[in-house]
């Protein structure tokens, strides 16, 4: 069961949580609810908010959802999810149901679904989005690294309303 905490009471290490227990961004998907896994992720105060920004590449089936919700969650598990943390990253919503293949449930918080058992989750209302461009590049060895097929993300900062635990 998650409860909700304030923010000041995390006591997480955001930098493991975010590059080691990786992320899971949950919206809302037409008549279902669709996740995928992220590791790029930051974490902040901007505009006088606490915030989290996600980044997800036009190709992914979770991109054309997180466009049209005004919300989502983004929830990070115990170490025992692995597996399907690397099922939700490697598979496609468009054929399937990812969610339920991973036995994972979800309620709703703040009209914006999240995943039951997560350890986790920060409920999140986009503030602002903008794709990341190959001419704002500064150092071109990340760009032709982590974007050979110039499919760069998009980035959403979102304001944290609510954190849940476990």
């Amino acid at each position: 069961m998650l409860k909700a905490i304030g923010i000041s009471e995390l006591d997480n290490n955001i930098f493991d949580l975010i590059s080691k227990d990786w992320g899971v961004i949950t919206v809302n998907a037409k008549d279902k609810v669709n996740g995928m896994t992220v590791s790029w992720v930051q974490m902040g105060h901007l505009w006088n908010k606490d915030v989290v920004t996600v980044y997800v590449r036009p190709q992914r089936y979770t991109y054309e959802f997180i466009n049209q919700e005004d919300t989502f969650s983004l929830a990070f598990f115990d170490d025992n999810y692995r597996k399907e943390l690397a099922y939700l990253g490697s598979a496609s919503g468009r054929n399937e149901d990812k969610l339920a293949h991973c036995n994972f449930t979800t309620s709703i918080v703040d009209n914006t679904p999240v995943i039951d058992q997560a350890k986790l989750v920060f409920v999140c209302r986009k503030l602002y989005e903008v794709d990341l461009k190959e001419e704002n590049f500064v150092d071109n060895d990340i760009m032709n690294k982590c974007y050979p097929d110039k499919d760069f993300h998009r980035a959403y900062t979102a304001e944290i309303m609510s954190v849940l635990i476990k």
